[in-house]
């Protein structure tokens, strides 16, 4: 997803509501908030007013405006397309006859949607604009706003493609099989697990058949749930639905591929990266949800405590060196270091990124998909990255000697230089750079800081239960009763909002390990982990662990999480 072109804020220049400074004002504001829309900044900031808005919108598409909260519509009206239509894509059916129906839309009419939805239907599509939130509540009246009747939705859809023999062609056949993934029953379907992983915030689907079983689990806050999923039988076609709107070819299935969907949900537009994988019993399919309406990139929203943010923002504005994100995949390094390149960004600087692949597109950074079929290398990009004239460079991850060696010439000719790596802390990173064959005495004198990071699941807010720790619990953190000073400890019971699993949210936690004249020493000595992480403690480092029992005490999240993670 680009933040270079926006269709609603192209309207309201080409109507004179924006001037480019005002463009560039809401561009900065909707990338600070969060999941707040164009339509929601320019309404609230007063650039316009929302009737004014829809009326401009509806002359920009030949439609009118109607007035739903006071519109009567039957049932037989508004079910005249299904529940997954109105949620997939936020409309609402306000008039139907043989041949077509009309929709009312909050919000411009993607061409590409409104040839879905006439495919979906098998009718002629016409559109009205109506206020949003008028919208929001008539769909939450006539279809619910529960998580369960998205499930239900899933079920009856599946149970209804389980009973049609015409999606069970053979796996072979790829005309039958182009046939049943563009069939009703399957596009509705694959709609609305789309539709379910974007409101749960998933950061991904995963599509998984077997040889008697079919799974669709979604992640989400680190953890994987199932849903239920229609006979092991309709695998292919759902999967083939999948690589159609991947561009991927559906007929090859011996061999990995890789694909992106670009897809408007509720109204949002959203990423997805489509990896397909060949088992046993067909194509594995993960999908990467990249919403990046749902993430802020804003250095003061990351979540790091006061003195590490104040320690990160001293150490981002050196001229030159070597600054290291640490962590598992999917710990939140890369949103860490977009927040910080976002925070040092400026005219008088050239930012450029080698990524594998891009996740955020940022107005302002040159950046480079890494890809090793054309020889698209780590090592190649950066090389030509030298010739670029830069002054602040991103590597996706340093992953060997070839791509470290040029990380540190970078940082020794004068530029500043983010990246990651896959240690367990930040005390680890040091040291491998030493595994990777770097000399110890090149790592000394270009490192500057690195930064260890995990994500932990946040306690329910609707069901957060206070209880008074024993000892046993708190020996396993290392506290003693004076140090929590009375203060409750947190879990959630389960409920409705968690999926019953007490969590809702994640937080990260944080190590910062600033490499001072003491760290060198031991560095150039090759001293081992344990030496460094010690005398980084001595010098003030708090640890994943200790940042984490701050979290407990400050009732985000539970024992248990920090235990798991640190």
């Amino acid at each position: 997803m680009s933040e270079h072109f926006d269709p609603l804020l192209d309207l309201l220049v080409k109507n004179g509501v924006l001037d480019q400074e005002a463009v560039e004002t809401i561009r900065e504001e909707q990338r600070n908030a969060a999941g707040k829309t164009v339509r929601e900044i320019v309404v609230d900031g007063g650039y316009i007013d929302e009737d004014s808005l829809l009326g401009m919108m509806a002359a920009y598409q030949g439609c009118e405006v109607v007035d739903l909260a006071s519109m009567e519509l039957s049932s037989d009206v508004v079910n005249a397309i299904p529940a997954s239509i109105a949620r997939m894509y936020n409309v609402l059916c306000v008039g139907v006859d043989d041949t077509s129906v009309t929709l009312a839309t909050s919000n411009l009419v993607d061409p590409r949607v409104s040839d879905e939805v006439t495919f979906a239907l098998s009718k002629e599509v016409r559109f009205v604009m109506a206020r949003e939130k008028d919208l929001n509540d008539r769909i939450a009246q006539h279809y619910g706003d529960s998580s369960e009747s998205v499930t239900d939705m899933l079920e009856s859809i599946g149970a209804g493609m389980d009973a049609d023999e015409s999606l069970r062609g053979d796996p072979n056949d790829v005309a039958a099989l182009d046939a049943a993934a563009n069939s009703n029953a399957v596009v509705k379907f694959v709609n609305m697990i789309l539709y379910q992983g974007v409101v749960d915030r998933a950061a991904d689907i995963h599509i998984e058949p077997f040889e008697k079983d079919f799974k669709i689990r979604y992640r989400v806050d680190g953890a994987l749930y199932e849903v239920k999923a229609p006979d092991v039988s309709m695998a292919p076609a759902i999967i083939s639905r999948v690589k159609i709107m991947a561009n991927l070819n559906i007929a090859e299935r011996r061999i990995p591929q890789d694909g992106r969907i670009a897809i408007t949900v509720a109204g949002r537009p959203v990423d997805l990266r489509v990896s397909c994988l060949p088992t046993t019993h067909g194509e594995s399919v993960v999908m990467r949800i990249l919403d990046q309406s749902a993430t802020s990139l804003d250095l003061e929203n990351v979540g790091l405590a006061e003195d590490v943010y104040e320690q990160l923002t001293i150490d981002i504005e050196k001229p030159n060196g070597i600054i290291v994100v640490t962590g598992p995949t999917g710990s939140g390094k890369t949103t860490t270091l977009y927040s910080v390149l976002r925070r040092i960004n400026s005219i008088e600087s050239k930012l450029l990124t080698a990524e594998e692949p891009v996740e955020y597109d940022v107005d302002g950074i040159v950046q480079v998909p890494i890809n090793h079929e054309v020889g698209n290398t780590f090592p190649k990009v950066l090389r030509a990255f030298l010739r670029q004239d830069p002054d602040i460079m991103l590597i996706g991850e340093i992953r060997d000697l070839e791509t470290a060696e040029v990380a540190i010439q970078a940082a020794l000719t004068g530029h500043l230089v983010f990246s990651t790596l896959h240690t367990n802390d930040a005390a680890g990173a040091v040291m491998r750079f030493v595994d990777m064959n770097v000399a110890p005495y090149m790592v000394a004198s270009t490192l500057e800081a690195v930064l260890g990071q995990r994500l932990l699941r946040t306690c329910c807010r609707d069901c957060k239960t206070p209880y008074e720790p024993d000892d046993e619990t708190l020996d396993r953190i290392n506290l003693t009763r004076d140090e929590i000073g009375g203060r409750p400890f947190y879990f959630g019971k389960g409920c409705k909002t968690c999926n019953g699993t007490g969590y809702k949210g994640r937080k990260a936690i944080f190590e910062y390990l600033r490499v001072t004249n003491p760290i060198r020493e031991l560095i150039n000595a090759r001293s081992p982990t344990l030496i460094i992480r010690e005398k980084a403690r001595e010098l003030g480092m708090r640890t994943m662990r200790e940042d984490g029992v701050r979290s407990i005490l400050d009732g985000y999240t539970t024992v248990d999480e920090v235990l798991r993670y640190t």
